[in-house]
């Protein structure tokens, strides 16, 4: 048995981002884990996290390309070879709740598998459900494995809020994955 604590935000968003990367360190050190996977649609949390996570397997998953406009990719080229230079992953790739799904949510109007699987995990606020997307994309670009647990951080809107130490599996495999500890994650929605 053990005891941990938690650290819970009173708001989400970007203003936790600085505090959620040095406790996710902090605890990635404690566990001795070295991959970290972050989600960042244009950037600015990627590049905090590469400060932070020198050494690292740092992973980055943006938007997919497309997700807000047609073949538009929201992280620059400029930022996705700052990330590459610097020793990062960039994995860009389809979402794990989306994909055909969404597109048969749009034109018939009704609900799929992994859009419920995606609202329930959004009842522990937006950044948990964004924390198992990414580890499921990162598995299955090959960026990290599934027999070592890793630290994964996202967050609400922009910024970083929420912080999890969790096994990896791939998406055909996702129920395979186990969020082991919530490191930080706001206690508002």
């Amino acid at each position: 048995m053990a005891k941990k604590s938690i650290l819970y935000y009173s708001s989400t968003g970007e203003v936790n981002t600085d505090q959620t990367l040095s406790e996710a360190k902090l605890r990635a050190d404690e566990l001795g884990i070295t991959d970290i996977v972050v989600a960042s649609t244009r950037g600015n949390t990627a590049v905090k996290a590469l400060e932070v996570f020198k050494g690292y397997n740092l992973v980055v998953v943006p938007h997919v390309t497309g997700l807000r406009k047609p073949g538009v990719q929201e992280m620059s080229d400029d930022v996705q070879e700052k990330i590459r230079a610097a020793g990062g992953k960039v994995v860009i790739a389809t979402h794990v709740f989306s994909g055909v799904d969404r597109a048969i949510q749009a034109r018939f109007d009704t609900v799929y598998p992994a859009g419920i699987i995606a609202q329930t995990l959004r009842m522990f606020g937006q950044g948990m459900k964004v924390v198992v997307e990414i580890v499921a994309m990162a598995t299955d670009a090959g960026v990290i494995t599934a027999d070592k647990d890793v630290v994964a951080i996202a967050g609400t809107g922009r910024g970083a809020d929420t912080a999890v130490v969790i096994t990896p599996a791939n998406a055909h495999r996702f129920f395979d994955m186990v969020i082991k500890e919530i490191i930080v994650k706001p206690s508002s929605l």
